[in-house]
């Protein structure tokens, strides 16, 4: 079973960048369909974006369409969430996936990762 460690959360100002680091333990990511939650205060839990197992494939979230971008390392067995044109609104907690089907938002991936906080203020 694989176990995922995210990284890189904290503060950022409103417009401002950040990039999210997922490393993955006990499996490879080659195997495995990745991508990110998050969980904003107050509303329900979100999927943000997800990667086929080849990676060639990647599709987001309407939110977050254009101002994030999924990606992988197999070597390093890392997946990462660079985040641009940050607001307030993008203010959560972010968590790593993965599953042996593909994440979209109607379903629940298996794998979660504890979570990173990232903060935007304005």
């Amino acid at each position: 079973q694989v176990e995922l460690v995210e990284s890189g959360g904290g503060l950022v100002q409103n417009g401002g960048s950040l990039r999210l680091s997922c490393v993955a333990s006990g499996g490879s990511i080659r195997r495995y369909f990745m991508g990110w939650f998050r969980q904003r205060p107050g509303k329900e839990r979100e999927f943000v974006a997800g990667m086929t197992v080849t990676g060639i494939t990647t599709y987001y979230g309407n939110s977050v369409k254009g101002r994030f971008s999924i990606s992988k390392d197999n070597g390093k067995n890392t997946v990462w969430l660079q985040m641009s044109s940050l607001t307030p609104d993008d203010t959560g907690v972010y968590f790593c996936v993965a599953d042996t089907t593909s994440i979209v938002a109607s379903n629940v991936p298996t794998y979660w990762g504890q979570g990173t906080q990232v903060t935007v203020s304005s």
